[in-house]
């Protein structure tokens, strides 16, 4: 039998057993204003990041950065995703303000709308599609746009080579299971574990992981527009028994932000209490 080492190296245990220290860097978070994007925003600054919080809700995303200790070290922009410009203005906005360029990104942004699939119509399909993945066939947008221009500009600055960059995706458990009367929005956030794993394997050279989670009934806005009765159907086939948390959510993005989680490239994590294991 062949022998290994099993002694764990004590620098390594004294670095990832300490709180996460996001000290120098910069966040960037979509969908800011509520839930989860408020609560990983929250997170953030709570480790140290300067967090650049994004909402197409203007008001909600200062609302998030009001709560945010030291929040005169953090900035609320509005942005919409599915627009080229606005994204561009805001990286170019907040490396301005902080003279370089975000080395975090947490695409939260994502809207659902609710029908059966052989009654919806075309437009509810579109801006679903729209804002959670792509515009068209000639224009990549929502989570691939935001990610283009963050890699562009953390690459074309002048210590890219020296500075390490992550991306977390928020799909959800609809996008390997399926849920009824939300079809496109479960083939759109199957679709981002697709591009998750695709942008990782580009981008894992050139120092940038990418992951994604995939959450099942969190308690938000969005899942509070659910049908009550599908609601309690999530509840009772949840071994767990209850709805998660935003807060829950965040730490394990935050997580996988962090060089705690350094070995994980093209991960896509379940946060579902259970719910399709």
């Amino acid at each position: 039998m062949s022998s290994c080492n099993t002694q764990l190296n004590p620098h390594y245990l004294k670095v990832v057993m300490a709180p996460n220290d996001f000290s120098g860097q910069v966040a960037l978070v979509t969908g800011g204003g509520s839930g989860i994007g408020r609560a990983t925003c929250l997170m953030l600054a709570r480790d140290g990041a300067r967090v650049v919080v994004t909402d197409i809700n203007l008001e909600a995303a200062r609302e998030t950065l009001s709560l945010m200790p030291n929040h005169v070290d953090h900035l609320a922009l509005e942005m919409d995703v599915t627009q080229q410009s606005a994204v561009e203005g805001v990286i170019a906005v907040a490396q301005e303000r902080f003279g370089e360029p975000p080395s975090l990104l947490v695409n939260n942004a994502g809207i659902a709308r609710g029908s059966l699939c052989h009654l919806m119509e075309e437009k509810d399909f579109d801006i679903v599609v729209n804002v959670n993945l792509k515009v068209d066939k000639l224009e990549a947008a929502g989570t691939f746009l935001v990610s283009q221009a963050f890699i562009r500009a953390l690459l074309k600055d002048s210590e890219a080579g020296k500075r390490a960059g992550a991306i977390v995706n928020m799909s959800s458990i609809d996008g390997k299971s399926g849920h009824e009367k939300h079809c496109q929005y479960s083939a759109t956030k199957g679709g981002l574990v697709s591009l998750t794993k695709s942008c990782a394997a580009e981008l894992a050279k050139k120092g940038i992981r990418v992951n994604c989670v995939l959450p099942g009934a969190i308690d938000t806005r969005m899942t509070a527009a659910v049908d009550p009765e599908m609601r309690k159907r999530q509840h009772e086939r949840t071994p767990i028994g209850r709805t998660g948390r935003p807060e829950e959510v965040a730490e394990v993005i935050v997580f996988l932000l962090s060089w705690r989680s350094s070995y994980m490239v093209g991960a896509c994590v379940e946060i579902t209490g259970g719910l399709h294991m």
